[in-house]
C-alpha cells in the first residue's frame, strides 16, 4: 500500500487530471461535431475510399467496425476500420476521423519511418507493458532492487513506444488535413472544425505519454530510495 500513497504520487496527480480532461475533451468535441453535417454530405466511408483512390491505394478496403470510436488502421491486413457511426456518418467528426485513419494507410504505403520503427518496437513494448509493473512491485515489496531495476527497464521500453507513437499520430492528422483541404471541405471554418476534432484526439496521446513518463520517474525515485 505504501507504493500507492507515498509522496511520489504527487507526480502522477497533475498528469492524471490532464488525462481525464483530454478524454472528456475528445468525447465532448466528437459529440458536438458529429451533429455538424459536412458540406458535401459525404459519409466517413466515402471520404476514406475517395482519399485512398486518389493516392493509388484503392486496393485497401474500408470496413465498418462495431463499437464506439473503434476506428483504426490495420497495417498487417492493410485495412481501414471505421466505427459504424463514423463509417455511415456524414458529420465533420466522421470525415475527420476517417481521413486520420487513411493517414495511417498513407504512412504505411510511403514507408514513413516512425511507423516502421513503431512496428519493430511493438513486441518489445507488449512485453514491457505486461511485465514491468509486476516485476517492479515484487522487487519493491520484497526489497529486491535488481528486480525493481528490471521492471524499470521494461517500463522504459514501453515508454519509448509511446514516444514514437506521438509523431505517428500527429503526422497522420497532418496528412488528413492536407487531404481534407483538397476537395472535402468547402470553407476555412469547416476545415478548422476538422482540425479541432483531430487536435482533441491527439491530446489524448500526449496525456498518455506524459502519464507513462511520470510513472517511470516515480519508479526510478522509489528504486533509488531503496539504496
Amino acid at each position: 500500500m505504501l507504493y500507492l500513497f507515498d509522496n511520489t504520487i504527487l507526480l502522477i496527480i497533475p498528469v492524471l487530471i490532464l488525462a481525464f480532461w483530454a478524454q472528456s475533451n475528445v468525447k465532448g468535441t466528437y459529440e458536438k461535431l458529429k451533429k455538424v453535417t459536412n458540406s458535401f454530405d459525404a459519409t466517413g466511408a466515402e471520404v476514406a475510399e475517395s482519399i485512398l483512390q486518389k493516392n493509388g491505394l484503392s486496393h485497401i478496403p474500408v470496413i465498418p467496425e462495431k463499437g464506439h470510436l473503434t476506428d483504426h488502421y490495420h497495417p498487417g491486413k492493410q485495412e481501414v476500420h471505421l466505427s459504424e457511426e463514423v463509417f455511415y456518418g456524414r458529420s465533420i467528426a466522421s470525415i475527420s476521423i476517417a481521413a486520420h485513419e487513411v493517414g495511417h494507410a498513407l504512412q504505411h504505403a510511403n514507408g514513413y519511418y516512425p511507423v516502421v520503427l513503431r512496428g519493430q518496437l511493438l513486441p518489445i513494448a507488449n512485453i514491457g507493458s505486461q511485465s514491468a509493473m509486476p516485476l517492479f512491485l515484487l522487487g519493491f515489496f520484497f526489497q529486491f532492487t535488481q528486480l525493481m531495476t528490471l521492471g524499470i527497464i521494461f517500463f522504459a521500453a514501453a515508454l519509448i513506444f509511446h514516444l514514437v507513437t506521438l509523431p505517428v499520430e500527429f503526422n497522420a492528422s497532418s496528412r488528413a488535413i492536407i487531404q481534407l483541404s483538397n476537395g472535402y471541405t468547402s470553407s476555412p471554418q469547416e476545415l478548422s472544425y476538422c482540425k479541432k476534432m483531430l487536435n482533441a484526439a491527439a491530446l489524448t496521446y500526449v496525456a498518455s505519454t506524459l502519464m507513462a513518463l511520470m510513472q517511470l520517474i516515480r519508479m526510478i525515485l522509489l528504486r533509488n530510495s531503496r539504496d
